[in-house]
């Protein structure tokens, strides 16, 4: 991902970049100059990020995934004084699809079960998916219960990602589908997020927010 979004930045008129880390990598020299850091990396990385984005108060985009829940709360405690896009898939259509599943929720109600099947390349760490666990707490939200929503995780291959949302009701099943065909799509959002973050007050904004959806 931190490859792609470099191939795209580079493209674009309007961008320059001007550090890149690797994992282990010192952040400091690449933060201190920048308009806004962009994270793609690992969730042990995010406390040193956190720490200093606020030490130089940068704009973070966040789209590592599979944080602790410690790690999650830094993340919330650093955007109380610096704004943040935190989102577990930055693809326009993706942000749609939550758009979608929590509609079909509200219109469909309970009697309907809700299932999540996400499929992801074999190379992939974390299972179940950011997205897919973006999914379920968009179901549980809707439905409001603390019930959990069954995932299945398939890892196989070299597929981008895919996830479905399966609802099943007396004598019919809707369901609602994306699918990656390229990083592009995660790329081009997290830029987008980027522009837009810059010019907003400190806050945990997700991808929904930059949308307007």
């Amino acid at each position: 991902m931190g490859k792609t979004i470099n191939d795209l930045a580079n493209g674009d008129s309007e961008i320059d970049v001007i550090g890149q880390c690797d994992f282990g990598d010192p952040i400091e020299p690449a933060m201190e100059n920048c308009d806004v850091a962009i994270d793609f990396s690992n969730a042990d990385a995010g406390p040193e990020i956190c720490r200093v984005a606020l030490q130089h108060r940068k704009p973070l985009v966040i789209g590592t995934t599979g944080h602790s829940e410690e790690q999650r709360r830094i993340i919330e405690e650093t955007a109380q004084l610096l704004p943040i896009v935190f989102s577990s898939n930055f693809s326009i259509g993706v942000n749609v699809f939550f758009w979608l599943t929590r509609k079909a929720a509200e219109r469909l109600g309970g009697d309907f079960e809700a299932k999540i099947v996400e499929t992801h390349h074999k190379m992939k760490k974390d299972a179940p998916s950011g997205t897919a666990k973006t999914l379920a707490e968009v179901l549980k939200a809707t439905r409001k219960t603390q019930s959990e929503i069954p995932i299945e995780s398939i890892r196989e291959g070299d597929i981008v990602g895919e996830h479905t949302v399966i609802f099943s009701g007396p004598s019919e099943r809707l369901e609602l589908t994306h699918r990656a065909a390229g990083r592009e799509i995660f790329a081009r959002g997290a830029l987008h997020a980027a522009r837009w973050i810059t010019n907003q007050p400190p806050g945990l904004y997700s991808m929904q927010n930059v949308l307007g959806l």
